[in-house]
């Protein structure tokens, strides 16, 4: 009272109302703001006295008496009394916040009349962005209320006024996914997700106001499952998971896209659509992962959350690799990711089982791709990354045996293998050092062998001592057997004598030829021992001693001549349906020979007496 006797300007006296009131004098405080209420209502700055008394009348619940200052303050503005643009701003707060208040308690009609005084001071000049807010928030009341129409009405003006807004859009999608327009609301949700990758978006004040800017896309979502649209709802699913830094969101979004999804294209045929969701199902996985490696932090997984998680995404990427057997490349990379989800597993026999898995099945599609590859840089590129898996793999196979877990000797044959293959193909200088440690394994098989000789001479390597070796263990594997394998033996005997023994006129040997006769008797004594000896393996053998007698005499070696197609007689003799075609030209030309030997008619003899598989 004595202020007012003092008769104080009108901004001092509202400061001790509002001192009053902020230390929890209310009632002082009201009783004096009324009193100021009355003594300056015929001031020009009559306004900031009513914006203040209607904040005190709501705090007090006096929402009626709150309105009647409301409608002064509103004929006043439509008199041309007008609030200056500060204490406008104050208003719409509090209404806007009397409003927030209505419809957190669900009071979304109480709060539509809030939102609605506020829009009453809006003119048509001066609709902001503001304006367009205030149209989202009574859009989600009429939503609420299940008005429709009022809402689509609402969302048009914010839509208007400000179309690159987050809430502009998710509000565009909820009303699109009611009436069951999906075009229209997918396209709102590819706007909403071009919204927030766009860095120089307007929009990035009001995001950070809501905390993360994927809260949309998360609830987006959940609303499109919520009302049976699927295909939404992934896409929704698949932007949260790109744009989220939320560790754990990211997680459950790839989660409950990977559920969506596998039933789907477990159902699709081999096509290319089928082919493009499995790189989707990729993308997804790989961003998982991605999260998954983060360093730990205060809201981090803990360990066993983060092995549980990995556990789940591991076992997802093994079955998709398994499921894509008819495309090597993208099986390759699902059995990859496998590996590394695998990583954050406890490294048990089952995990590392698996993880040996993962990278032999790797390895076999690069090595794959290595051998088609277009040109030299692709080659080594595939094959030293086959490399660098292979050793990672021998780290785990040797783990395994050391711990007493392994006994798998075909998958230690088959690492061996790949190591060749790569390190032949790669010309690598430790190529020899490797294989001294081969040639002395005892459980190796003829096949392995064979295989060795095989990859030795495949291009671009070219190993022809490494091959003849392999094929000589082959061979002496083979003969230890108690029950020789006939098939297997004249196979083996084939490619060791054709690697051995020079076609035509080459002057190449890689052994000397008393040693190759000793594989064609070698052979011989088989084919005298039993009656399975392929017959076309007999064929090739007379016909290889034969020309090899040619061989001999066109280098003027006339005994060894003589020799070897004397052999080659003995082969003659165990042919059955191809004998009497050969045999009255064998014994004509081997008389020759002789005759030729007798009379020097050697150049006569080696113009005729070659003979090819066809003849």
């Amino acid at each position: 009272m004595e202020i007012l006797h003092l008769d104080m300007p009108l901004d001092f006296c509202l400061n001790i109302a509002k001192l009053l009131m902020d230390h929890e004098r209310e009632s002082v405080g009201f009783h004096f703001l009324t009193i100021i209420h009355e003594r300056f209502k015929s001031s020009e700055n009559i306004g900031k006295v009513l914006i203040l008394y209607i904040d005190m009348l709501l705090q007090r619940k006096e929402e009626l008496l709150a309105k009647e200052k409301i409608e002064e303050i509103f004929l006043a503005h439509q008199t041309g009394r007008q609030l200056t643009e500060e204490l406008m701003n104050w208003l719409h707060n509090i209404l806007w916040r009397k409003a927030a208040s209505s419809f957190e308690v669900q009071n979304y009609t109480d709060a539509l009349q809030w939102y609605y005084y506020s829009l009453r001071f809006y003119s048509p000049d001066e609709m902001d962005l503001d304006f367009a807010k205030l149209q989202r928030n009574m859009a989600c009341c009429y939503l609420n209320l299940q008005q429709l129409d009022k809402a689509k009405e609402a969302v048009a003006e914010a839509e208007r006024r400000d179309p690159r807004n987050i809430f502009t859009q998710f509000y565009i999608f909820k009303i699109a996914v009611i009436e069951g327009n999906s075009e229209r609301a997918l396209q709102a949700i590819i706007t909403l997700e071009n919204i927030l990758t766009d860095e120089e978006s307007e929009d990035n004040d009001l995001v950070a106001e809501r905390g993360s800017p994927t809260m949309l896309l998360s609830l987006a979502a959940q609303f499109a499952l919520e009302n049976g649209q699927q295909i939404l709802a992934e896409k929704a699913l698949e932007y949260l998971a790109q744009h989220s830094e939320d560790q754990e969101q990211v997680l459950t979004a790839v989660k409950c896209l990977l559920r969506l999804l596998l039933p789907k294209i477990a159902e699709m045929p081999e096509s290319e659509d089928k082919k493009k969701e499995m790189d989707r199902l990729l993308t997804c996985l790989n961003r998982a992962f991605v999260k998954l490696s983060q360093p730990f932090g205060e809201e981090a997984l803990s360990l066993e959350s983060r092995a549980n998680e990995a556990q789940w995404f591991r076992k997802i990427a093994w079955n998709l690799a398994v499921q894509c057997d008819k495309d090597p490349v993208i099986m390759r990379e699902f059995f990859i990711l496998s590996y590394k989800m695998s990583q954050f597993c406890p490294s048990d026999q089952v995990i590392l089982i698996a993880r040996k898995t993962c990278l032999l099945m790797a390895v076999a599609v690069d090595l794959e791709q290595g051998r088609k590859a277009s040109t030299a840089f692709e080659q080594t590129m595939f094959l030293s990354r086959a490399l660098e898996e292979i050793q990672t793999c021998n780290d785990i196979q040797n783990f395994l045996k050391q711990t007493g877990t392994s006994s798998n000797d075909s998958c230690e044959k088959l690492l061996l293998l790949y190591e060749f293959e790569v390190r032949a193909k790669l010309n690598d200088p430790l190529l020899e050092s490797f294989l001294e440690s081969v040639w002395e394994l005892p459980h190796l098989e003829t096949k392995t062998f064979e295989i060795i000789a095989i990859i030795a001479m495949e291009k671009p390597a070219h190993y022809p001592l490494i091959a003849l070796k392999a094929l000589k263990k082959a061979l002496l594997l083979c003969k230890k057997e108690e029950s020789i394998d006939v098939s297997q033996y004249s196979k083996c005997m084939h490619n060791l004598v054709n690697l051995s023994v020079p076609d035509g006129s080459s002057n190449v040997e890689l052994c000397p030829l008393e040693e190759v006769w000793g594989y064609f008797e070698d052979a011989l004594s088989h084919i005298s021992r039993t009656k399975d000896y392929p017959e076309m393996e007999i064929l090739w053998l007379m016909v290889k001693s034969w020309n090899t007698g040619v061989l001999m005499f066109s280098r003027s070696k006339y005994v060894s001549a003589e020799k070897w197609c004397g052999l080659a007689l003995r082969f003659l003799d165990h042919l059955t349906s191809f004998k009497e075609y050969y045999e009255t030209q064998m014994n004509m030309l081997y008389s020759q020979l002789v005759e030729a030997l007798s009379n020097s008619k050697g150049p006569v003899f080696h113009e005729h007496g070659y003979w090819s598989k066809s003849d």
